[in-house]
């Protein structure tokens, strides 16, 4: 008997390791991705505890990864001339992993995208660049997906892991307002500077109307973004030209204290794009196609919690598609049904939980005028450690099982 044939749509971050899963449970899945070859998007992310529990799963997987882990969280304030610590946080590895199982670990996204890839490859899945997805026509047990080269497949189900932009999120339920938050973010990676040399940190660094978070990536590199209060600015994570680049690294943030300044003066490849919010979807899926992850449920960065949280979907339909499908044989629309609907009416709840946090969250850090953005320090001071953060931290990152049922 042939493997039952899956599309999964995008290869990001999402979308390979969904396919790695599918394929060693006896699944035939396919990666269509819009995009030419690998490496564009993000510059960065921080992969937390909950996270890299799903993909420990994957046998040698946690060992290849190219990130660095911080050994301590430091809030700070950087405010009318003055620089003040607010929290000092020991979190090393061995920290972490006694409290949670698994370390904080920064990585420049494009190295683990392309880890990723190439264990998804090594698994035997084919990926085919350059293919748009853009109709989706459904029969009684399969779904034929046409691109945008004209190239057409059908599979038993699809999956849409096309990110932000998802085009399979359009498909089904219709192209959606995006409205400006307000908010923008400049970013990008750097060399370590020399107030930052020898040190592992996780640093938030708290301004007048400004935030910045900042780690290192492995390499000698640190990644940074800066959270403002802008006009409204598009959204797009394409790299700045060179002219604005270097309007940047001159601008008003490059003489930041805590080593922020130094950041911004040495940035490659600066990014800035505004941060948007997306109508909250009542379901994500329709037939025989579902979403997964930021085509689900697009959050903004300030929980630094979204790729993370697509891992956690995927561990979830996994379980699912086990427990309704154990032989892995061709489902039914209505077995998928039970599937999908057992996955959202989970997951649906808890992202859109986290997307209100996080958007708090960024509301939260950057406030303008003196007054305020004192009391927005001494929020972050006492607030801290607090017994309500610890139990919404353990929450967060204990999830998404203890013992694996996928």
């Amino acid at each position: 008997m042939e493997n039952i044939r899956v599309i999964v749509v995008g290869a990001g971050i999402a979308g390979p390791v969904l396919a790695t899963f599918l394929k060693t449970r006896g699944y035939d899945p396919i990666i269509y991705e819009r995009l030419p070859s690998a490496g564009e998007g993000g510059l960065s992310l921080m992969l937390q505890p909950n996270g890299l529990r799903v993909l420990s799963l994957i046998p040698g997987l946690l060992e290849q990864i190219p990130g660095h882990s911080p050994d301590r969280m430091i809030h700070c304030s950087a405010l009318d001339g003055k620089e003040d610590i607010l929290v000092d946080s020991y979190m090393s590895p061995d920290t972490m992993r006694e409290l949670y199982g698994f370390p904080l670990m920064g990585v420049q996204r494009a190295e683990l995208q392309r880890l990723l890839i190439d264990t998804a490859e090594k698994h035997g899945i084919e990926i085919k660049w350059g293919h748009q997805a853009i109709e989706f026509e459904q029969t009684e047990d399969a779904v034929e997906v046409t691109f945008a080269n004209g190239a057409r497949d059908v599979a038993s189900f699809v999956v849409g892991c096309d990110g932000l932009h998802s085009n399979t999120r359009i498909a089904l339920f219709g192209k959606e307002k995006a409205d400006f938050t307000g908010l923008a973010q400049f970013a990008g990676l750097s060399p370590t500077p020399p107030a930052l040399q020898g040190k592992s940190e996780l640093v938030n660094i708290y301004g007048n109307g400004r935030h910045m978070v900042a780690y290192p990536v492995g390499g000698g590199k640190r990644f940074w973004a800066i959270t403002t209060r802008e006009a409204e600015v598009k959204e797009d994570w394409k790299t700045q030209k060179v002219e604005q680049q270097d309007e940047i690294r001159r601008g008003p943030l490059s003489t930041w204290g805590f080593g922020a300044g130094e950041l911004v003066k040495t940035g490659q490849k600066i990014v800035k794009h505004g941060l948007y919010d997306r109508p909250e979807l009542k379901s994500w899926f329709k037939g025989r196609i579902v979403l997964l992850g930021d085509a689900a449920h697009p959050t903004s960065p300030h929980l630094g919690q979204g790729a993370n949280q697509a891992f956690e979907d995927i561990y979830h339909l996994m379980r699912l598609l086990k427990k309704y499908n154990p032989s892995a044989g061709q489902p039914s629309t209505e077995l998928l049904s039970h599937v999908f609907r057992d996955y959202q009416d989970l997951r649906l709840p808890r992202t859109s939980e986290l997307v209100r946090g996080a958007r708090k969250q960024g509301e939260a850090r950057v406030v303008e005028g003196i007054d305020a953005c004192r009391a927005r320090d001494e929020g972050i001071r006492a607030g801290f450690n607090s017994d309500a953060a610890k139990r919404s931290q353990y929450e967060l990152l204990s999830g998404p099982f203890k013992d694996s049922e996928m």
